[in-house]
């Protein structure tokens, strides 16, 4: 199993991978998929998780639509197929995007 993209580090690893931002916040990566299909197909996307103190979540951030679907799996896979690198990528777009 390859754990240089997500969906194989959270196989190997059995938990979600973390990543710091240029922001100085410690972050966790994990994938959402439409629960109804629009237009005939769902999308997935990238849901950042902002820990503080005492490890309690303080904020999120979420990327657009990044894949789409006939089924939301079929959505995810493409997601789940992001390097960690690209991961860490698209982080850095929201946290700047955010104004943080």
């Amino acid at each position: 199993m390859d754990d240089t993209t997500l969906g194989g580090y959270q196989q190997v690893h059995g938990r979600p991978p973390a990543f710091g931002a240029a922001d100085g916040q410690a972050y966790s990566v994990a994938t959402f998929a439409d629960d109804a299909a629009e237009e005939g197909r769902y999308g997935a996307a990238l849901l950042f998780v902002r820990w503080g103190e005492g490890e309690k979540p303080v904020g999120h951030l979420e990327t657009d639509y990044l894949a789409f679907g006939a089924t939301p799996d079929e959505a995810l896979a493409p997601v789940l197929a992001l390097t960690l690198e690209q991961v860490k990528a698209h982080l850095d777009q929201c946290v700047a995007r955010s104004g943080a």
